[in-house]
């Protein structure tokens, strides 16, 4: 017999069964029980919701863990590419090489964007912020690919996505281009996924394009690390907008809006903003730390710690190395950097820090790799974008597969009573 929860009120009893997981949090399944007692719950945030089952990505902040179709992270950044992780998320299985190459050139077989999104990009100043950029642009891939995704017909979804996947990367680089007034380049389909991205955005008309590998194996890494994270913001928005039935590139679209924000995608922006205003300051970084510790202050340090993970961010131990190795390769000279080592190493050591947990995370290492990597700082959540992509894909496809219903979350009204229209003249 399955397990229940049972729930008394007003003399009556009702049970609820609970829903099993393979590893991690159990349910409980509640969809009856505003039909049966009246009640709804209350859980602002989500904190303690579960939206769906699903059965792509899994973390568990207190072991500091965290898992791609059951394939622990650090196996997946050590090992594999950022196109066989997409193929991954959205396969459910890692590609044989015959189907990895299948997948590779589907993608670059839809890499070509209209030149009409060209006039759409030029519409923007160069002062606008990448990320408005990014929504707007793929938000408009609707108008030139106008047919709606049949979600009951597995080639139609395939096309849809590696057609997604294969523009995608074009437009984080025009957007890119843009904010520093460089001409755009397209796609090179002679490489593969992270160094075309590396070519189109570095390379310049007037010089032969020299890759460096350290920089290609950084964003490479970045991009898995950042493939899909549960049921974070952005995801919860991309299923959200799309239980409306709304398209793939429309449900992108508000992913990207919602990655935006500096309490989620925006973090590693945050991280190197508070690092210029350190330095800005005069550099005495001791200052700020305590400032950190102290009860009474407001000020909290951008980067440590994390809103799941109450143990070590396992990407933060992945991207770890790659950083020492970029700044290895680099020798960079740079006052901000300089801080972020420093403060590095006081986080990692530092017994108030150990105590409470607040260890380096991704978006702390992600912010000065891009950094190092000569990235300007707005465009750091457009990489970070690059990366979710296809977490934000295959949250959408299992959503549509599932055939879920639309959401539609309640509330308790706390608002003014029934109460009757007062006529302008007697207010």
């Amino acid at each position: 017999m399955s397990e229940t929860v049972k729930l008394f009120h007003e003399g009556k009893e009702y049970e609820y069964p609970i829903v099993e997981s393979v590893i991690g949090d159990r349910g409980i399944n509640i969809s009856k029980l505003r039909d049966e007692t009246g009640l709804i719950t209350l859980d602002v945030g989500f904190k303690n919701t579960g939206a769906t089952k699903s059965t792509i990505t899994y973390l568990d902040g207190d072991l500091g863990q965290l898992y791609y179709r059951g394939y622990p992270i650090e196996q997946i950044a050590k090992k594999s590419t950022f196109t066989e992780v997409m193929y991954l998320l959205l396969e459910g299985e890692l590609p044989t090489l015959e189907q990895l190459n299948k997948f590779e050139g589907d993608i670059k077989k839809n890499s070509l964007v209209s030149e009409e999104m060209k006039q759409i990009l030029k519409a923007f100043p160069r002062s606008a912020h990448p990320m408005g950029v990014l929504s707007t642009l793929t938000s408009a891939l609707t108008a030139f690919n106008p047919h709606a995704v049949n979600v009951k017909s597995e080639k139609d979804l395939y096309n849809a996505y590696t057609l997604l996947l294969g523009k995608f990367p074009v437009l984080c680089a025009w957007t890119y281009r843009l904010k520093l007034g460089l001409p755009l380049n397209y796609a090179n389909n002679r490489l593969d996924y992270p160094h075309n991205i590396y070519q189109m955005m570095f390379r310049m008309p007037t010089e032969d394009l020299e890759i460096d590998e350290v920089f290609v194996d950084a964003i490479n890494k970045l991009l898995i690390l950042h493939a899909d994270h549960e049921q974070n913001c952005s995801a919860s928005t991309v299923r959200m907008v799309g239980s409306a039935q709304t398209g793939l590139f429309a449900s992108i679209s508000a992913g990207v809006s919602a990655l935006w924000g500096p309490l989620h995608g925006g973090a590693n922006q945050a991280v190197i903003e508070m690092l210029e205003m350190i330095k800005d300051d005069g550099g005495d970084l001791q200052k700020w730390i305590d400032k950190a510790k102290s009860k009474d202050d407001s000020f909290r340090l951008m980067g440590f710690g994390h809103r799941v993970y109450r143990n070590f961010d396992p990407r933060a131990k992945v991207i770890k190395k790659v950083a020492d190795d970029v700044f290895s390769r680099l020798g960079v000279e740079d006052e901000t950097l300089e801080i972020a080592k420093k403060l590095e190493e006081v986080a990692l050591n530092d017994p108030y820090f150990i105590e409470k947990k607040l260890y380096p995370n991704v978006d702390f290492y992600s912010g000065i790799i891009y950094r190092a990597l000569g990235i300007p700082t707005e465009m750091f959540t457009i990489m970070f974008a690059l990366g979710r992509l296809p977490g934000w894909i295959a949250q959408w496809k299992e959503m549509r597969m599932n055939n879920e219903p639309i959401n539609r979350p309640r509330q308790i009204y706390i608002g003014n009573p029934k109460r009757d229209y007062i006529d302008i003249d007697k207010r």
